[in-house]
């Protein structure tokens, strides 16, 4: 189950920067049509989708002991959504053996700021910033 989890978030993080890269060199972020930005699905998609990132904060939340990393995490979860979740999970997943139970990577607590969330936040303050 580790290996399979390993690949799966390493082929969401992968495809995700892919087609996020694709995107950016066909349109601009904040270029979407007035027609689409107010179409009811892409409404309804969106609430979805940052709703899914709320529920995955409160993990993290649960899981960093830490404010600044709860709020770098936050930044991070907001503003690169599904990559920052796969980098979070990827984190978890290689933090254990895979001799160790994989419950450890859904309850052991981890202290301190984090460097991974820090520096997520950051690039995707930076992103939005270019875009």
């Amino acid at each position: 189950m580790l290996i399979f989890l390993r690949v799966l978030f390493i082929v969401v993080i992968a495809s995700m920067v892919a087609v996020t890269s694709w995107a950016s060199l066909q349109c601009p972020l904040f270029g979407v049509p007035r027609a689409v930005a107010t179409h009811p699905w892409f409404i309804a998609t969106l609430f979805d989708a940052y709703w899914g990132f709320i529920t995955f904060f409160v993990w993290v939340c649960y899981k960093q002991t830490s404010l600044l990393a709860r709020l770098a995490w936050f930044v991070a979860i907001m503003l690169l959504g599904n990559i920052a979740m796969a980098a979070y999970c990827l984190a978890e997943l290689f933090s254990i053996s895979s001799r160790d139970a994989l419950v450890g990577v859904l309850t052991t607590r981890r202290e301190g700021p984090g460097q991974l969330g820090l520096v997520l936040a950051a690039l995707g303050i930076v992103v939005i910033a270019l875009a």
